[in-house]
């Protein structure tokens, strides 16, 4: 599947939003006074981070990608 640089730069935004909304929610989880009582949704938290900071690699990746094959497309020979 092919996505334009804006499309993955939209997509890079909104993961960056949600894993900084997901990091707060463990902060808020971890000082409740019971916060073994949120273990699972710390858990199902931090499994969510993980998977977008999979999804964010591939994503820069693929960015790395475009932006040297435009280079090599602007300057073929260097």
């Amino acid at each position: 599947m092919e996505f334009t640089k804006d499309e993955l730069r939209e997509a890079k935004r909104q993961i960056d939003s949600t894993l900084h909304k997901l990091r707060e929610a463990i902060k808020t989880f971890a000082s409740k006074d019971n916060a073994e009582r949120y273990k699972s949704q710390t858990t199902l938290a931090k499994r969510r981070i993980k998977a977008f900071e999979i999804a964010n690699y591939f994503i820069e990746k693929e960015l790395e990608k475009q932006e040297n094959a435009a280079q090599e497309r602007i300057h073929p020979y260097d």
